[in-house]
């Protein structure tokens, strides 16, 4: 099928239909051209239909005649890019009718920046110089290996401290990402590492060969090798040959890397499609870089196109021109101003507390409320700038038996016994990952780190595999078993996902010596083997459980009570991409949004704004910004007097104050003045003026 086929089969009926014109621009875009449309950037501002506008694309081009392995749709999750996948497909499929079967196949290159990354350097591998074999850590591997060699270049025993394993991965990782040099990310991010950097150069340097000797990437790697390969013309042509559109969602969130790699794709921009939005880059702690969807369009002649969605499916009417009026004050935006057909509703209210107890209260009562009212708890969520900032609130909604979910806390993949296993098959995998191999022989009664670390540089050394004779105070009952599972797991005795089941057969009664609780621990493990049974092979397991991993109920820091109904707490971050009928924002003042740390450049500042716009654009039907007068101090929580006072958030200056209703909380009951012994009122002001007076 030809990749730009114009003369395709047109739908017998008009898929687009239910798009606004803004968004038709944006799906319709370069059809009449003969060629592949030139850049196209949609500024998609919140609420405003991108995944949809997105997938409609992604369907023009299939209903066109574009052959879907030739496309190329990255997003910055697997289930975003399966989600958009089964919606495009979906949408082609219903259009074409009888022609569906030009589907066939499917979309095959959907995924993550890091999954394409990864499967491109599998393709490539013998070509760029890499084990195809490879294994990737995730971040605390990562950290564990930087640990490693810290320890081993001596590092760990400095007169003074030296910066730990996760500031070094912090700083590695920022460098890379950020496509920076090592001095520039020390003195602007971790200032107090600036005496260290030659011993920090030679400590990436030692962790880059201690990667490279063991076979391993790390999760900057796979976009690091894939931009390097990018730099060699004859690559980066041959792998932007093998696709007429690449698609990129939430290019706001992109770093410098995965800018480098988008733009060696498709240098002239043609086929090249963005969506974003500005106002939404909040995540510069992950060395995103707003300049990327802010310079786009002039990176290319002629620049690209531009299509700004504004209209907004979610908000009212004042929830909205509350929003545009705080981003509005932003130093350097695309311009849009959302607006909604939604009838019009209350404004936001900005509520003014005494202090964080009186705004734990002034929630929960207007939650209740709400809840009485018929709005679900499901419906309402708080949001806050750092998790911390919750406390109070917990503690009031566990005194009021309200049910709720928190999220944050530990990873499924972070737990000890799903690393034990996943170690289990990475050192199967590669038996020079010397991270995974560590911590499985350990595993095993007698082997401790020093003992282990002489097994792995036996092998390291050429020996290649575990001896078959136990070490020194292992005993035979122990050893052999684990050698002949991991004999049987390389020769591949056994078929995919079988050898799981055999890693956890020989793990459970390390299982039950380890942990009190291992029953409940055995429950994550035979979910492990559930999702395991959705990957063909175990390489494509080991790669996207680590890329992607799966969320369970220990993703939460807290656990919520028994019941058909709870309330949502959530740092503004992780509620990206969300909306309840009813939001409250937690602390509206200076020093927490903007946070304290967050205002050491202009940058920082304006990435602070943009966080309180998408708390305020999260909200459907109400919104209440709180603003508490006093943070009492040393954890005094109003039963001492040492407190400092906190003034309203600066993105909210007097000048838009029209846009926001003023309230306290709570009223203050009027007295008439019936208690007072005095009928007439005294001029104690005149009192205070005639001290003054001249005589």
């Amino acid at each position: 099928m030809s990749p730009a086929s114009d003369s395709a089969p047109i739908a017998h009926i008009d898929y687009l239909d239910g798009l606004n014109p803004d968004q038709r621009r944006a799906v319709e875009h370069g059809q009449d051209a003969s060629a592949i449309p030139g850049p196209l950037l949609v500024i998609a501002g919140a609420g405003s239909g991108k995944t949809n506008t997105l997938a409609h694309r992604v369907a023009h081009l299939l209903v066109r005649g574009t052959d879907p392995r030739r496309i190329l749709l990255m997003t910055f999750t697997r289930r975003a890019a399966a989600e958009m996948t089964r919606r495009a497909e979906a949408i082609a499929a219903k259009a074409l009718g009888a022609n569906a079967a030009a589907l066939a196949g499917g979309l095959e290159w959907a995924g993550t920046f890091h999954g394409v990354g990864a499967r491109l350097l599998r393709e490539y591998a013998h070509t760029i110089g890499l084990d195809p074999a490879f294994t990737i850590h995730d971040r605390s591997d990562s950290a564990d290996l930087m640990n490693l060699v810290r320890h081993e270049m001596g590092f760990s025993r400095t007169e003074k401290r030296f910066p730990a394993k996760a500031t070094c991965l912090a700083i590695y990782s920022r460098t890379v990402n950020a496509k920076a040099g090592l001095d520039e990310i020390v003195v602007r991010y971790f200032p107090w590492c600036a005496s260290w950097q030659e011993e920090l150069q030679a400590l990436f340097a030692a962790y880059v060969e201690a990667k490279q000797a063991q076979g391993v990437l790390d999760y900057d790697d796979l976009l690091l090798w894939w931009a390097q390969m990018m730099t060699v013309p004859e690559l980066a042509a041959d792998i932007g040959a093998r696709f007429d559109h690449v698609l990129v969602d939430e290019y706001q969130d992109t770093n410098g890397l995965q800018a480098s790699i988008l733009l060696a794709l498709k240098p002239e921009g043609s086929g090249l499609t963005v969506v974003g939005d500005d106002a939404q880059s909040i995540y510069s702690f992950r060395s995103a870089d707003v300049r990327n969807i802010l310079d786009f369009p002039g990176h290319f002649t002629p620049p690209a196109r531009l299509v700004t969605l504004e209209q907004n499916y979610r908000s009212t009417r004042p929830i909205l021109a509350a929003a545009n009026a705080v981003i509005d004050l932003a130093e350097e935006r695309f311009t849009k101003n959302l607006w909604s057909q939604r009838g019009s509703g209350d404004r936001p209210s900005i509520v003014c507390v005494r202090d964080e107890t009186d705004q734990a209260r002034f929630v929960v009562e207007r939650i209740l409320e709400n809840r009485e009212s018929g709005t679900l708890l499901k419906s309402q969520a708080v949001l806050f700038r750092a998790s911390h900032h919750s406390g109070p609130l917990e503690v009031e909604l566990t005194s009021r038996n309200i049910p709720f979910v928190k999220f944050g806390g530990l990873k499924f993949l972070e737990a000890a016994h799903i690393k034990d296993v996943l170690s289990v098959l990475r050192f199967a995998e590669n038996p020079r990952d010397r991270i995974a191999g560590f911590r499985v022989l350990q595993l095993i009664p007698g082997i401790g780190p020093a003992n282990a670390s002489r097994i792995l540089e036996d092998m390291a050394s050429g020996v290649g595999t575990l001896p078959a004779e136990p070490p020194l105070r292992v005993s035979p009952e122990d050893w052999r078993p684990f050698v002949d599972l991991m004999g049987g797991l390389r020769a591949g005795r056994v078929a995919w996902p079988a050898d799981l089941e055999e890693a956890r057969r020989w793990y459970q009664p390390h299982l039950d010596r380890l942990y009190e609780d291992a029953s409940v621990r055995m429950t994550d493990l035979v979910q492990l083997q559930q999702i395991a049974t959705g990957y063909p092979s175990r390489e494509r397991f080991l790669t996207e459980l680590t890329l992607d991993p799966p969320q369970a109920t220990s993703d939460l820091a807290d656990a919520p009570m028994l019941d058909e109904d709870y309330l949502i707490l959530s740092t503004i971050h992780s509620a990206k991409g969300q909306e309840w009928k009813s939001v409250f924002v937690l602390n509206t003042v200076d020093g927490c949004i903007p946070s304290d740390l967050g205002v050491g450049s202009k940058d920082e500042t304006e990435e602070e704004r943009r966080l309180l716009y998408v708390a305020m654009t999260r909200a459907r039907d109400s919104l209440d910004l709180i603003v508490p007068q006093r943070f009492y101090t040393s954890g005094q929580s109003g039963r001492g007097d040492r407190h400092v006072y906190a003034g309203r958030t600066r993105f909210i200056p007097d000048t838009i104050l029209e846009h926001f209703t003023m309230t306290a909380w709570p009223v203050a009951e009027e007295t008439g003045g019936t208690n007072s012994p005095i009928t007439k009122p005294i001029d104690i002001g005149e009192r205070m003026r005639s001290m003054w007076a001249q005589r």
